[in-house]
């Protein structure tokens, strides 16, 4: 009988699913590791729940899935479960942290890229309208100091009014929204310094009467600067999402970007590959321009989620330039779907992460 190979184990372990949610354990990041020895078929698991239950059936169900994969004679499930934060001892860290920017606001999802050009903003955007399409409460904050495009992206050319001393957030699509480009002219250029990015973006988050909020999204700008370094100190962030797209050159500073979140103790809700393939739209063939494969490989090499591919197309880019995302301008189509799918995955990383 022939030996089982690594690849055929993690293509078996992409048919587990962690007990309640809809996505595989691959795609989660909760397989570290695989190995064959012989006949013999080692797997590292890691997850955090309080839930002993998902803890038993995860490892049977892996056990089930990876014993049927041909030339595997014996299965050893190495599985570490850890304790994660109560809600209510996460919700007092927050306030703890930071009491008064925005204190009704139940999640900060922050959406990052190692570098630009990997289409950072066009996917916060659309996530951010794809969330508020299922029911929940979204902002939308445009920390991208130097380079703002959420105006551009939501057709919002107008000045914000103060009312009762709190700056009042546009709403578009069902999200509520700010950026420094409302407020400041097309050609005028941010020249500043360090401290003025950073109170900046504190009055952004604290002077803006946000409301409750289910969501916030956090479209920051590229690299690991003091913007990043910002949010992270001022605010308790439940969880980023790295874009990338599938070149050596873009992954090789996504990994960047995810290692900083790491360091800062912000939790990587997974991985989103921008401009995945692109698809004719009139022979209908697939061709894969910046290479193909490489967002969901680097996550599971780092183990984290795979949230989803995201493909090239110029509607998607025609959607952003005229303030109509492609999510308000066809939902129910390949592309808006696509992002549908990201948002569901974004939902399902972020109860993971606060799973009682």
């Amino acid at each position: 009988m022939a030996e089982a190979k690594e690849e055929q184990i993690w293509e078996a372990l992409k048919g587990v699913r962690f007990p309640g949610m809809s996505r595989d354990i691959v795609s989660f990041g909760f397989v570290r590791a695989v190995a064959v020895e012989g006949a013999t078929a080692h797997v590292a698991l890691e997850v955090a729940t309080r839930d002993q239950a998902a803890v038993a059936t995860l490892r049977a169900e892996s056990e089930r899935a990876v014993a049927a994969v041909p030339g595997v004679e014996r299965v050893v499930v190495d599985l570490k479960a850890s304790t994660p934060p109560s809600r209510e001892e996460s919700a007092q860290q927050a306030i703890a942290r930071n009491p008064e920017l925005i204190p009704e606001v139940a999640a900060v999802i922050a959406v990052a890229s190692g570098k630009g050009g990997v289409g950072k903003s066009t996917v916060a955007a659309n996530l951010a309208i794809a969330l508020a399409r299922v029911g929940r409460r979204v902002g939308l904050l445009d920390v991208d100091i130097y380079g703002p495009s959420v105006p551009t992206m939501l057709g919002i050319h107008d000045r914000p009014v103060v009312v009762g001393g709190k700056i009042r957030p546009f709403e578009r699509y069902g999200v509520k929204a700010m950026s420094l480009g409302f407020i400041l002219d097309d050609d005028t250029p941010v020249i500043w310094r360090g401290p003025m990015v950073m109170r900046a973006i504190e009055q952004m988050l604290g002077d803006v009467d946000w409301g409750a909020l289910d969501v916030m999204v956090l479209d920051l700008p590229p690299g690991t600067g003091d913007a990043q370094l910002t949010v992270t100190q001022k605010i308790a962030v439940s969880g980023a999402v790295i874009v990338t797209t599938p070149q050596d050159v873009a992954l090789i500073d996504a990994r960047k970007g995810l290692q900083m979140f790491r360091k800062v103790d912000v939790p990587v809700l997974g991985i989103v590959e921008n401009m995945s393939t692109f698809v004719c739209p009139h022979c209908g063939t697939e061709t894969h321009v910046f290479r193909h494969g490489g967002g969901e490989r680097t996550a599971r090499e780092l183990g984290v989620p795979f949230l989803g591919g995201i493909p090239l197309d110029p509607a998607i880019a025609e959607g952003g330039d005229s303030g109509r995302p492609i999510v308000v301008e066809d939902p129910d189509g390949p592309h808006g779907a696509a992002f549908a799918r990201v948002a569901e995955a974004v939902l399902e990383a972020l109860a993971v992460t606060a799973r009682e």
